[in-house]
């Protein structure tokens, strides 16, 4: 059974930095691709940046340069920094992890396995 676990969500003010977590258990960490998706009310699930299995990075256009996609093997943990928040950044943030190429890493249906999500919100 796969678990991914997210936290470090929160409110800060717009020019503000949050970090996110998610700690993913029941797998072999390392053979997985995982990313972090974002979705706003009424708005579709979006791919917001993605490590593939060997570590190469993908950024969504509208996160990059501000966000920064990592991983820690050795404590199964994704982390995502996210510098110089904008308003159009709030949203439940998802981690996720699967068996998917480095071209869908941003795509929300080629993963199997999801966290529970975590709400970030960013005050104008």
């Amino acid at each position: 059974q796969v678990q991914l676990v997210e936290s470090g969500g929160g409110s800060v003010q717009a020019g503000g930095s949050l970090r996110l977590s998610c700690v993913v258990s029941g797998y072999t960490y390392s053979t997985y691709s995982k990313g972090w998706f974002r979705q706003a009310p009424g708005k579709e699930r979006e791919g917001v940046a993605a490590i593939g299995r060997f570590g190469s990075t993908r950024y969504a256009d509208s996160v990059k340069g501000r966000f920064t996609i990592s991983k820690d093997n050795a404590k199964n943990t994704l982390y995502l920094e996210m510098n110089s928040l904008k308003p159009e950044d709030t949203a439940i943030y998802y981690c996720a992890a699967g068996v998917v190429t480095l071209s869908e890493v941003l795509t929300p249906h080629a993963y199997n396995y999801w966290g529970q999500g975590t709400q970030v919100t960013v005050s104008s």
